[in-house]
């Protein structure tokens, strides 16, 4: 573990103490929280990844969503930190798909945005559970790999909020909240800087690339291919581009 505890950097303002080495399953199963629920929002298929339109085209941009959002799903639940994942859409197509992988389907009733979407998943996992550890994780992460975000889970399990920033360092990918502790969501654009604000422990940690690597343009969607994406990411793609 001599690398995970020499590139663990915990925010300044979070204490002397913020960022003591842990093991890799360090605030994964123990206390009352028990090992983490994971929040997943994604929007309507016809409406998910429009920036990606631009490289790929319309009707490839639906399918690379689902596709990436499957991936996701998939890596989450074959961390061993993770309990259950909750995906938030209203997406019928997108529901199924997830469902089959073994995510629990709760639909977007306030249909209000992405962190109104969060917030309510994260209320309707707590109110099964009510002492849940619950992260937020981006739905468009075809690359996550399920040691890299166990490696995010330990760290972020030792402080009340933790976030990790995006490959840009602007947004945001992971979001948690420790038992009896609000997630309060800011995504959306320059969230890095909203959640430091709001008083979340940034997580900064090396070798975790996969979970930082969303895809909302064309050159992200290379930098994870760089990466290695998930099998259905992967097939999806080499169908396009055969």
């Amino acid at each position: 573990m001599k690398r995970y505890r020499d590139h663990l950097r915990p925010d300044p303002g979070a204490g002397p103490d913020a960022g003591a080495a842990a093991g890799p399953d360090a605030g994964l199963g123990a206390g009352p929280g028990g090992a983490w629920s994971l929040v997943v929002p994604l929007k309507p298929l016809a409406l998910a990844k429009s920036r990606l339109a631009a490289s790929v085209g319309g009707p490839l941009r639906g399918r690379l969503a689902l596709a990436f959002a499957e991936d996701t799903v998939a890596a989450a639940l074959g961390c061993p930190g993770v309990r259950d994942v909750a995906v938030v859409t209203d997406d019928p197509v997108a529901g199924a798909a997830l469902a089959a992988l073994g995510a629990r389907i709760v639909p977007d009733l306030p249909g209000a945005g992405l962190n109104a979407a969060l917030a309510h998943g994260a209320r309707a996992v707590r109110a099964e559970r009510p002492g849940a550890r619950v992260a937020a994780l981006n739905a468009d992460l075809p690359a996550l790999r399920p040691a890299e975000l166990g490696l995010v889970l330990a760290v972020a399990g030792q402080f009340p909020r933790a976030f990790l920033a995006d490959a840009a360092e602007i947004g945001t990918t992971f979001l948690s909240a420790a038992p009896g502790v609000e997630l309060e969501p800011a995504f959306g654009g320059p969230s890095r800087r909203r959640h430091l604000s709001a008083g979340a422990v940034e997580i900064r940690l090396a070798g975790v690339d996969s979970v930082r690597r969303d895809v909302d343009t064309g050159d992200d969607l290379a930098a994870a291919l760089a990466l290695g994406v998930g099998p259905r990411t992967a097939a999806r793609w080499a169908r396009a581009a055969g």
